[in-house]
């Protein structure tokens, strides 16, 4: 097995590399975009209409309520079929998977917000600020703070769930595995490899975010 599993590392290396590559991308991208998406849904979930905040409460439980893999199938059925337009298989993935993270971004954001001193937002008022620049430049910021680990979690989080992704033979750790079994006709081997590598990637990752929050709680 240990034989098996350094022959194959040696012979097919670039194409476990191009895989984490792919799987890191599409993490990064997801969570990125998920941040910029569950901000919004945080402030409107936040809002004081019951319209707004019921379209953003409706949209958030249907996709936490929901599995992945049923979302990235409907999105890689629906969005090329209706739109007006050629779409990619992987853009299509990425699609779902912002959707997705930006559903459990939007609760770690909206805790964040809601961690933050409430006199602080009566103080801002009281000075006459409006509600853009108290949120921009008072409760963001320490918000953020407040959910920086949380985010971190949720990236670690997606390096894992991006494996689905190979469902659709999207570049990622998983399909380069898939090639491999393929090629070798040796399933044992390559996926204990996949499996290292998904381990030290992501206890790598859990260990950053570990020294963030230490970091964190010093500052406060």
């Amino acid at each position: 097995m240990v034989q098996d599993m350094i022959k194959i590392l040696d012979q097919y290396w670039y194409v476990f590399s191009e895989g984490l590559g792919g799987t890191l991308s599409l993490a990064a991208i997801t969570v990125f975009f998920g941040m910029i998406f569950g901000a919004v849904l945080a402030i409107i979930k936040l809002s004081k209409s019951k319209i707004v905040q019921f379209i953003s409460t409706a949209y958030i439980e249907i996709i936490r309520g929901t599995p992945l893999l049923l979302q990235l199938y409907f999105f890689w059925l629906f969005l090329p079929k209706y739109l007006p337009f050629e779409i990619s298989d992987w853009t299509c993935i990425v699609i779902a998977l912002v959707i997705n993270s930006s559903a459990y971004v939007a609760e770690i954001i909206r805790a964040g917000i809601q961690a933050v001193d409430k006199g602080q937002m009566e103080a801002a008022k009281s000075l006459g600020m409006s509600d853009v620049h108290m949120m921009t430049r008072i409760i963001f910021p320490q918000a953020v703070k407040n959910i920086l680990p949380a985010l971190g979690n949720e990236f670690i989080m997606m390096v894992k769930e991006t494996s689905l992704a190979s469902v659709f033979f999207i570049n990622d750790l998983m399909t380069s595995y898939q090639m491999i079994k393929s090629a070798t006709f040796k399933p044992i081997a390559p996926l204990m490899i996949t499996a290292v590598i998904y381990f030290i990637v992501t206890f790598s990752l859990s260990k950053v975010v570990k020294a963030m929050e230490g970091r964190l709680s010093v500052s406060d």
